[in-house]
């Protein structure tokens, strides 16, 4: 086992980076485990976003690998250690807190911890939709949406999520077709009103995704659809296909110590980072599920670690 800690992150992608910035200019020495987010792909979302055109900074954007790059070599540099292995287990239930990693499945103890393991968007399972991601395949309009101005695009899905992409999507595109499987809609009735009664979106009823056109080309020219009860497909002449089925927080290892929203994110106490359980804190997509932006996440990745910071000094431990 080795030395007590007084922070570990738990995560590498905007939050976790910025946090760990944060927490080595304060001198907390802070361990960071990078795996877990995305299958054990360190950097999070950014990792399969070819161009962030919206991260303050950058004026003639930047790759999602090399902006998460950046940041690493930010938080290197700044002290912070970073180990690559994936969290296999926590122990929140006494302090110090148990955090368990790698193969050899190590056992890390912390005065705090901070989770910023993130959320996976939830995919179609299509190869064709898999091979296009971040060439038009997406599942962030307010992040994507801007490279397809003037353009016809799909949007899949039929919750909140999906409306919200759709009617986001109208502000910028020159059509949308939403394409549900099911014979209604599953989002609120106020979101489906604002929809429905929207010139440039059309629903597609019982429909789903059969294809997305075009692997060989190496972008979206098309969306191949096909309608559940009469097994006819056609083809969706659009330059790009936002998936808006939801997302899954990275929160499973979690939940037996932390108070998790119904939708499994992590509930932290309004206008902190802070969770159910003193010490450990959240920041990031694991526990926003509203605003999803890399940019709010590192804000929130920064909160958290001026709250561990003020924490340890309340508990004299910094």
């Amino acid at each position: 086992m080795s030395e007590l800690r007084k922070v570990i992150i738990i995560g590498s992608g905007p939050a976790g980076h910025a946090a760990g910035i944060y927490a080595a200019r304060a001198n907390l020495k802070p361990l960071m485990f990078e795996g877990l987010a995305r299958g054990g792909i360190p950097g999070g979302q950014l990792m399969i976003t070819n161009d962030v055109e919206n991260y303050p900074g950058f004026p003639a954007k930047i790759a999602g690998p090399e902006l998460m790059a950046a940041m690493r070599e930010q938080g290197v540099h700044q002290g912070v250690e970073i180990r690559s292995e994936d969290v296999n287990k926590v122990d929140f239930s006494k302090h110090p807190f148990s955090v368990w990693a790698g193969d050899d499945n190590v056992e890390f103890k912390a005065d705090t911890v901070i989770i910023a393991t993130g959320a996976q968007a939830k995919w179609l399972g299509l190869a064709s939709e898999t091979a296009l991601q971040g060439k038009g395949v997406s599942a962030c309009a307010v992040c994507d949406g801007a490279f397809f101005r003037n353009q016809d695009v799909a949007v899949v899905g039929g919750g909140d999520t999906a409306m919200e992409e759709a009617m986001y999507l109208s502000g910028v595109c020159r059509s949308i077709t939403l394409i549900h499987r099911r014979d209604e809609l599953r989002a609120s009735k106020a979101m489906q009103d604002r929809v429905l009664s929207n010139p440039k979106i059309e629903v597609l009823y019982d429909t789903e995704v059969d294809e997305i056109l075009d692997v060989a080309k190496g972008e979206v020219v098309g969306v191949r659809v096909r309608n559940k009860k009469t097994k006819a497909t056609h083809v969706l002449n659009v330059t790009g296909c936002f998936i808006a089925i939801g997302h899954t927080p990275n929160s499973d290892i979690f939940k037996e110590f932390l108070e998790l929203h119904d939708n499994g994110y992590i509930r932290t106490k309004p206008g902190t980072t802070q969770t159910s359980v003193q010490g450990v804190f959240a920041a990031g997509d694991v526990q926003d599920f509203v605003y999803r932006q890399a940019v709010t996440a590192a804000g929130s990745g920064c909160m958290a670690a001026l709250e561990v910071e003020r924490w340890l000094a309340a508990h004299g431990s910094h």
